[in-house]
């Protein structure tokens, strides 16, 4: 049985190069790691130039993922509880 990330990746794969990718997070983030200054991007760039789309197993996928996580950056709390519909900043 493949894990989540393999059809996700298969699914992105298939899709045009054109299409534009919307960030879903920013730099500082776990998953914005390694970030061009482009704010947008079509996928075809993404599939010549992310290495975690490059990844086929799953187990090499994961530890790229949790190899060196930087630290949050200062307003991610606040962005989170508001993003959540929470006030307080200690979300």
């Amino acid at each position: 049985m493949d894990a989540p990330i393999i059809p996700i990746k298969r699914k992105l794969k298939a899709l045009p190069d054109y299409l534009e990718v919307l960030p879903g997070a920013y730099a500082g983030s776990v998953c914005g790691r390694s970030l061009s200054a482009n704010p947008v991007s079509p996928l075809g760039f993404e599939k010549r130039h992310n290495k975690a789309l490059r990844i086929e197993s799953e187990t090499e996928f994961v530890a790229f993922m949790l190899r060196d996580i930087p630290q949050a950056p200062p307003e991610a709390a606040r962005l989170r509880a508001a993003n959540s519909g929470h006030t307080s900043s200690s979300a």
